[in-house]
């Protein structure tokens, strides 16, 4: 489809402002994970922010399920067992390496930090050769 480039740039710039907006307003750098964990091990006086913003992404998925639910139907190509552990994966990686895609490949690389581009660098290898690899060993059309 000929619009697909533009939904695609569409969303990056808005993801763009997005994260510019909450380094600008809150000084914190938009990564989900951090944010996340900061749930499950709160830290007293910064809480309230995180939960909004878990809430925001959440209603947002839901007003886009409600207008628009055909930009959320996707087809499966693995089973869902290798999906539950990339996920269990993703999240430990986000963890050792200090944050995750939207911190790092999003936040980190816009500010020119060393480490994150070695992280995106490094993850984007790894995506790369887990799709390889599970190609080749048939898990994966």
């Amino acid at each position: 489809m000929a619009t697909e480039w533009i939904m695609g740039l569409v969303g990056g710039v808005v993801i763009g402002i997005a994260v510019s907006l909450m380094l600008l307003w809150n000084g914190r750098v938009t990564g989900v994970s951090s944010i996340v964990y900061g749930v499950l091990v709160p830290i007293k006086g910064d809480i309230a922010w995180r939960w909004y913003f878990i809430v925001g992404l959440l209603l947002g998925g839901l007003s886009l399920q409600a207008t628009a639910p055909e930009l959320l139907t996707v087809e499966l190509q693995t089973k869902a067992w290798i999906g539950s552990l990339a996920g269990i994966l993703v999240g430990f990686g986000a963890m050792l390496g200090g944050g995750c895609t939207s911190g790092h490949g999003v936040c980190g690389v816009s500010r020119v930090s060393p480490r994150s581009i070695v992280a995106t660098i490094v993850f984007m290898a790894a995506g790369m050769a887990a799709v390889v690899l599970l190609r080749k060993t048939g898990l994966l059309i």
